[in-house]
């Protein structure tokens, strides 16, 4: 049988297409994690430099760089390529590199679909680029594109809504193919509770992204009728209603902003015990924590609506369901913390990405539960403390978890060891700019700054003035990180990467922890000969 499958994988490798057309028509879920990874980063520089355009302008009161309209487009765009094109785009290239190897399988269940799904993502994002070129300039109603806003934008704003279509099928696409190549691909003996977090987390990831994605198309289809074909579904003159177009956009956006954060909690639930010499403590809580976020997160959604005019009992059922969330949250932090917990820990570039997940990650959450809070949430509403809050989320949540999967696995992925200093001064730079930048945000926002305007009035000028700086330096840590760390490890230049580049966690990712009475963990595990060696 053997001799079979060895022709058969010649037989294939001669067969194999080569140069671009290796890429062009990818089936192979590396390959094609590669192309969501790459994507994913240009995106995040594009995104980056509209960040930074609108730190330009906000580094001083007056009108400096840009006019208020374009201000606007740029929070809009902004908002859109970050989350549709950076931040998804990179878990879905996550899950395809890691969740064949991870549960045995040899490649992703539907490869050409695979191929299909990351290759509409191309002409949707030369859309939403593109469309700061067309009549009028980009979409300028915020990410959210609330009605009646987007009833009066000019041409910009069909094409946006027809790229996130296209995004959104592919999404789609891809999530299916993840849950049958979880459920139906899995190496003989690998029971679902015995799957590794990361697999878990996309599992649980993907089947909300089939639940809302088409919401999103359904709100985004009625912006359209109503702007084209007479519909009144949002606009008061014609008995429409914009508080609908909300409550349906935030059915969507809610669970959308859990999509984001679950892959990553997978990603730490690797990270962590691997560099802990120790296993995932309670790995069954860590899987019921995430069902129970995926489920909580449909129930929460009009807690970003306290100020639309809402009944008292449904502030206070939404303000309830909301803080519900921080207890499986909780879960997950304090079982990371419990893994760290006396273990043999070093901080290679990986951990010290994890860990600094962990603190900023945690503080973005506790002021995501201050926000619960309905009548705090009134007046810190659409204000810089809410802007704070999600970046904290979004940027030291996701894109942390995300450098340090990419640091984790890059050895595998390349088979060459990254540059250990410059991973850390990568981190450090990071960690110190993204604080510099977003801290401050808190203070404007309690002061009674309002987000998305393209002036301020004087005493809001130090704390800006702090955050724009910060940001400059946050871009070009992240340029440092493609030029000196990616860019190296895909020209194969560096180290060559062992077998096991991390060796004290090996065969730490498939252990199932057996419940074991409390006095084991009192003393750390013994370690190997060869486990406390550092590599880099």
């Amino acid at each position: 049988m053997s001799a079979v499958l060895d022709h058969h994988d010649h037989d294939h490798d001669h067969h194999a297409p080569t140069g671009w057309r290796r890429w062009v028509f990818a089936t192979n879920h590396k390959d094609i994690g590669t192309l969501y990874l790459l994507f994913a980063f240009a995106m995040l520089m594009i995104g980056g430099v509209l960040a930074l355009l609108i730190r330009a302008e906000l580094f001083q009161p007056g009108l400096q760089v840009v006019n208020p309209e374009l201000f606007n487009q740029l929070t809009t765009m902004h908002g859109l390529i970050m989350v549709f094109g950076a931040i998804m785009p990179a878990f879905v290239g996550f899950a395809n590199w890691m969740i064949p190897l991870q549960i045995g399988a040899s490649d992703m269940a539907f490869a050409r679909m695979n191929n299909f799904s990351f290759w509409l993502m191309i002409p949707a994002a030369m859309m939403l680029a593109g469309s700061f070129f067309m009549p009028g300039g980009a979409p300028a109603a915020g990410w959210t594109l609330y009605a009646p806003l987007t009833l009066q934008m000019g041409p910009s704003m069909d094409a946006g809504i027809f790229a996130l279509h296209i995004l959104g099928a592919s999404s789609i696409m891809g999530s299916i193919n993840i849950i049958v190549t979880i459920l139906n691909m899995r190496a003989p003996g690998m029971t679902l509770m015995k799957m590794p977090m990361f697999v878990w987390t996309w599992l649980i990831t993907a089947y909300l992204l089939i639940a809302v994605m088409p919401v999103l198309a359904g709100a985004i289809t009625m912006t359209l009728t109503d702007r084209h074909f007479g519909t009144s579904f949002f606009n008061p003159a014609g008995g429409g209603d914009p508080v609908m177009y909300q409550h349906i956009f935030w059915f969507f956006g809610h669970p959308e902003v859990y999509i984001m954060i679950l892959p990553a909690f997978g990603i730490v639930s690797h990270i962590i015990p691997a560099f802990a010499r120790k296993r995932l403590f309670g790995y069954a809580s860590m899987v019921y924590a995430t069902g129970s976020i995926a489920i909580l997160s449909f129930i929460v959604w009009a807690h970003h609506m306290f100020t639309t005019g809402m009944p008292v009992t449904g502030q206070l059922f939404f303000m309830y369901a909301t803080m519900l969330i921080a207890v499986p949250t909780g879960v997950k932090v304090f079982n990371w913390i419990a893994t760290m917990w006396k273990g043999s820990m070093t901080f290679e570039t990986p951990m010290l990405f994890a860990v600094g997940f962990l603190f900023v990650f945690t503080m973005g959450g506790f002021t995501g539960l201050i926000l619960s809070i309905a009548p705090v949430d009134t007046q810190l509403q659409d204000g810089y403390y809410v802007v704070a809050h999600f970046h904290y989320v979004l940027v030291a949540g996701s894109l942390y978890a995300m450098f340090a999967g990419f640091y984790y696995w890059v050895p595998k992925w390349t088979g060459v060891m990254y540059n250990e200093t410059r991973g850390k001064i990568h981190f450090w730079w990071s960690l110190i700019s993204f604080n510099v930048t977003f801290f401050p945000m808190h203070f404007l926002g309690l002061a009674g700054m309002p987000r998305r305007y393209a002036d301020y009035p004087m005493q809001f000028t130090d704390f800006n003035m702090w955050a724009s700086v910060g940001a400059f330096a946050f871009g070009i840590a992240q340029v440092y990180f493609f030029l000196f760390i990616v860019l190296p490890v895909m020209r194969g230049v560096g180290e060559k990467a062992p077998a096991k580049p991390w060796e004290a966690a090996e065969g730490l990712e498939w252990e199932v922890p057996s419940p074991a009475p409390f006095h084991t963990f009192e003393t750390p595990p013994k370690l190997d000969a060869t486990a406390t060696r550092v590599i880099g």
